[in-house]
Formats: C-alpha cells, sequence, structure tokens
C-alpha cells in the first residue's frame, strides 16, 4: 500500500497526540480528484475514496470506520461528544466543529478553509474545527476553545492549537462586505497590529484575508498562549501539487481531512 504522509503540528507531535492533516499525494483517485481526494460528495468513485480513507487513517492510527464528522455548514456550532455517541448520527448534525475524549478520533474536511486542532495535553480530550471565512465571522474557533476548555475542565492557557494549510492573503481575495465582517471579528490585542494586519486593501484591487492570522487572534483573545499555537504553513490555492483548492478547481477539487485522536 502506497503511503499516505500526513501533515503533522509539532507542538502536538511533541505532546503526543496522534493527528494528521492529509495531502494531496498518495491516493488512488483519478484527476480531477487525484490522488488522495477524501470528499464523499464531489463526485469522485466512492471506492477510490475508501481506499484513501483507509490509507490515511492507518497513516493517523485509528480505524477507518471509527472517525467521527459532522455536516459542515459554515456556522459556529462545536458538537461535543458522548460516550455513547453513534457516527452515523453524528455525521447527520449540522455543526463545523467536535469536541472529544476517551479515545475518539474527530476530523473535518476543507479545501481552503481553515482546518484547526485543539488539545488538553492533561485529559487528552481533543477538538476539531473547521473554519470557512463565515465561521471565522460567527466565532467557531473561540466557541471551540470554550467547549474543550469545560469538557477538560481547563484553563484555555493549557490548550494547544494547530492551525492547519488553508487559502493564504496571497489568494484570498473577498469583497468589501466580507473583508469588514472579517475585520470586525478579529479581537484587537495589545501589540498585535491593526486590522491592516488581516485585512490587506489594494489601491485598485479587492482586498485581501489571512484568515490564518484572524484565527490566530482568536485563539490568543480565547486564552490560548502564543507558544502553544502552532501555524502549519502552506496556501492550498497557490501549491496545487500538494494541495486541493476549491477555488482554485471549483466543484471538481478534491477534500483534505484533518483529524486527531483523543486519549
Amino acid at each position: 500500500m502506497p503511503a499516505v504522509l500526513p501533515l503533522r503540528s509539532q507542538r502536538l507531535a511533541e505532546t503526543g497526540f496522534r493527528h494528521g492533516f492529509s495531502p494531496r499525494a498518495g491516493g488512488v483517485s483519478a484527476p480531477p480528484y487525484a490522488s488522495c481526494n477524501l470528499g464523499r460528495s464531489v463526485g469522485d468513485n466512492p471506492e477510490h475514496v475508501a481506499e484513501n480513507q483507509r490509507r490515511f487513517a492507518h497513516a493517523v492510527g485509528y480505524a477507518p470506520d471509527a472517525l467521527f464528522e459532522v455536516s459542515q455548514v459554515h456556522g459556529s456550532d462545536v458538537v461535543r461528544l458522548a460516550a455513547n455517541s453513534e457516527i452515523r448520527a453524528v455525521r447527520a448534525q449540522e455543526a463545523d466543529g467536535l469536541v472529544a475524549g476517551g479515545g475518539a478520533a474527530v476530523g473535518v474536511r476543507t479545501a481552503d478553509c481553515v482546518p484547526v486542532l485543539l488539545a488538553d495535553p492533561g485529559t487528552r480530550s481533543v477538538a476539531a474545527l473547521h473554519a470557512g471565512w463565515r465561521g471565522t465571522a460567527l466565532g467557531v474557533v473561540p466557541a471551540g476553545v470554550l467547549s474543550l476548555a469545560e469538557l477538560a475542565g481547563a484553563p484555555p492557557a493549557r490548550l494547544i492549537a494547530a492551525v492547519f494549510p488553508h487559502i493564504g492573503p496571497c489568494c484570498f481575495e473577498v469583497s468589501d462586505e466580507v473583508a469588514q465582517l472579517l475585520a470586525d471579528a478579529t479581537p484587537q490585542l495589545p501589540a498585535a497590529g491593526s486590522e491592516l494586519d488581516v485585512v490587506q486593501r489594494r489601491a485598485g484591487g479587492r482586498p485581501h484575508v489571512d484568515l490564518g492570522a484572524i484565527v490566530r487572534r482568536q485563539l490568543l483573545a480565547a486564552g490560548l498562549a502564543s507558544a502553544n499555537i502552532d501555524l502549519v504553513g502552506g496556501c492550498t490555492r497557490c501549491d496545487a501539487e500538494r494541495f486541493f483548492s476549491f477555488r482554485r478547481d471549483g466543484q471538481a477539487s478534491g477534500r483534505h481531512l484533518t483529524a486527531i485522536i483523543a486519549g
């Protein structure tokens, strides 16, 4: 079986959390989904997607049929798993984050949006969050931090966060209205700079937004320590060899999966 080599967060890895962001390479899907597409509803061959899922699950360390996901809707709701949660029932829930303990594996799918993993080293509880621009504006990231901190009974400063590849400010061109919504969702922190750091207003063109920088500030404002926030770099739209991108390829784009295992 050809290897899938997930991208990992150094901060999560050094604290022993099994996790990963799926690369584009290493799967069996044919173009335009080549090769490790993990999106079930984009038009790819279901058998290919299932094989890609098996390869990624093996690389991260969970059983392919044991991953908890939700029906992502670009909102801010976060589902907290119970001990008796059932995979299919959770998948039917409309939300954009999952929080879990007890050895559960949770994940989110993306193709330009920001995937965020959270973990508490004390209780080994975890969270996976899907932060598109709408979810970022609505506060899915601070909602995920709050839910995990409550589950773990931990101060947010103890949590670790990893922000994985997404569309970068080089490519994320938006309308003035969207730029303003995202600027309004950006906490103004001491020594963190101004709105101009996250919204780049270019002469004669539309604004460009740095979603990763906004997410980082939201994590800081929610109480995480700067040293506990790991930014795993990469622009999904720029790098077609390594990443899928909906903005670049449209509906024919594959999807990445970012997953973490509690415990």
